[in-house]
Order: structure tokens, then sequence, then C-alpha cells
């Protein structure tokens, strides 16, 4: 309890020290917010990956190749709308308050 005026055992103002503190934790829930943000977006993008990939798989593209491109056409038609979607979404998580 040395060496302040108030008898606070860290020294200082009180009021400083909870003003510091309270200024630390505003800046560490800012950090776990961002850090939240990324996370998600990266999610999203791999989960737009994970299931074009796995949809693309599903193709039973089947007779010579311009059969079997006009199925993988048809189904990237279908595909690619979602896959952007999830890719917009990722995006605006880390664009988000930038």
């Amino acid at each position: 309890m040395e060496g302040s005026p108030f008898g606070f055992p860290f020294g200082g103002d009180p009021e400083d020290l909870m003003r510091s503190l309270r200024e630390f934790a505003e800046r560490q829930a800012e950090v776990v917010h961002e850090s939240q943000r990324e996370q998600f977006a990266t999610l999203t993008l791999n989960t737009a990956v994970a299931l074009t990939a796995a949809a693309l798989q599903q193709v039973q593209a089947a007779g010579g190749p311009d059969e079997q491109a006009l199925a993988l056409r048809d189904a990237m038609r279908v595909l690619f709308p979602e896959a952007v979607a999830l890719v917009s979404a990722a995006r605006q998580g880390f664009m988000r308050e930038q």
C-alpha cells in the first residue's frame, strides 16, 4: 500500500488504472472479433471449394469428349452460382469493418 496516496497497492491513480484496463479490454475484444471474422471467411472459402469439388466428383460424364464437356458445363452452370454466393459471403467477412 506504499507509494500511493490513495493506499492503492499497485501505485498510481486507481481511475487511471481502470481506464487503462478498460482500453486494454476493448483492444482485446477488437482482436478477438477480427480473428473470428477471418476464421468465418476462411471456413466459408474452404466450404465453397470442398462443396464444388464434391459435386463435380458426382458428375457421371459419359460418352465422348464433347458429351463429357457438355455434362461438366451443365453441372458448373448449377454449381457456379452457389460457389460464388459462398465466396461472396467469405469476402464480406474479410471486408467488413475494415
